[in-house]
C-alpha cells in the first residue's frame, strides 16, 4: 500500500474511527437499489466498509491527491472513481437513470448544497445518509414551531423522512473540527410529489425564511398579494410556524390568486 495522507479540502474532516464508519455504513437499508454513490471518500474509511456490501459502488472525489490515494489503496474501485465536483455533475448520469443510494462524510461547507442537489434528483435517489455538522443535522430534523426550523427543514421534509441517528465527537476526525458532528438518514417518502407547483413552493419557502422575523403578510409582498387574500389568518404567522402541508396550502392560495 502506498502511504499517502490526503490533505484537507473543501472543509472536509476525515473520519479515522472504524467503528463509527461501520455505524454510518450500516445506517442505510440497502433495500430497493443495487447501486451506491459515496461522496468525498477521502482515504476510504467508509469505502472499505461499503465494498463489503457487494453493491455497484462508485465514489466521487474532487481532490486529486485523495483520488491518487484511492487508486493505489483500493484497487477494486479504481475504475469507479469519479474525479469531479459533486455539485456540478448530472446525478441522472451516475448510474444511467437507475436508482441508487448516496452516502458520505459530507464536506461541511457544502453539505446543505449537497442535500438540495439530491432533493432535485429524488426521482432516482430513494435513500441517503451523511455526516453533517451537528447544528445543520439538527436544523434538517427539526419540526415546525422551532427557531431551528428553516428552509433546509421544510424542503427536506417535503420529500424525505429524516432521522437524527447519532452524534459524533470531534476526536474521531483528522484534522479535528471545532464543532460536533452528527449522522442523519433520509428516506424518500412514498408520496414525493407535492400537491402544488413545486417551483412556486420552493420560491415561497425561501422568500418567507429570508425574512423569518416578519409575518408572511410582510415577507411575501413580492408576490403582489390581493388585499382580500392577505386577510387570511395564515398570513398572520411567521414561516417557522408552518408545516410542509401549510406551505403547500399557501402555495396553492397564492398561485390561485395569481391566475385570476
Amino acid at each position: 500500500m502506498r502511504n499517502v495522507k490526503p490533505k484537507k479540502s473543501l472543509g472536509q474532516h476525515f473520519l479515522n474511527d472504524k467503528n463509527i464508519a461501520k455505524r454510518i455504513v450500516n445506517s442505510l437499508s440497502y433495500n430497493g437499489y443495487s447501486n451506491l454513490l459515496e461522496i468525498g471518500p477521502g482515504k476510504g474509511i467508509l469505502t472499505n466498509e461499503l465494498i463489503k456490501k457487494n453493491l455497484n459502488l462508485k465514489v466521487i472525489e474532487i481532490d486529486n491527491e485523495s483520488v491518487e490515494y484511492l487508486k493505489h489503496n483500493l484497487i477494486s474501485i479504481r475504475n469507479n472513481i469519479i474525479n469531479q465536483d459533486f455539485l456540478k455533475i448530472n446525478l441522472f448520469d451516475v448510474f444511467e437513470g437507475d436508482s441508487y443510494a448516496v452516502i458520505g462524510n459530507f464536506p461541511y461547507n457544502i453539505s446543505s448544497q449537497i442535500v438540495f442537489k439530491i432533493i432535485e434528483s429524488r426521482d432516482y435517489i430513494p435513500e441517503f445518509c451523511g455526516m453533517f455538522q451537528k447544528e445543520v443535522a439538527e436544523r434538517i430534523c427539526e419540526d415546525f414551531g422551532s427557531k431551528k426550523y428553516g428552509i433546509l427543514s421544510v424542503l427536506t421534509k417535503a420529500f424525505y423522512s429524516t432521522e437524527y441517528l447519532f452524534s459524533v465527537s470531534p476526536s474521531v476526525f483528522y484534522p479535528k473540527p471545532k464543532v460536533n458532528s452528527a449522522v442523519v438518514r433520509f428516506t424518500r417518502k412514498q408520496k414525493y410529489k407535492l400537491d402544488c407547483n413545486e417551483t412556486s413552493f420552493f420560491k415561497i419557502v425561501k422568500t418567507a425564511f429570508n425574512h423569518r422575523r416578519k409575518t408572511l403578510r410582510n415577507s411575501l409582498k413580492i408576490f403582489n398579494l390581493d388585499d382580500n387574500l392577505r386577510e387570511d389568518s395564515i398570513f398572520d404567522l411567521r414561516p417557522e410556524q408552518l408545516s410542509v402541508d401549510n406551505f403547500v396550502k399557501l402555495t396553492n392560495m397564492i398561485n390561485s390568486y395569481n391566475k385570476n
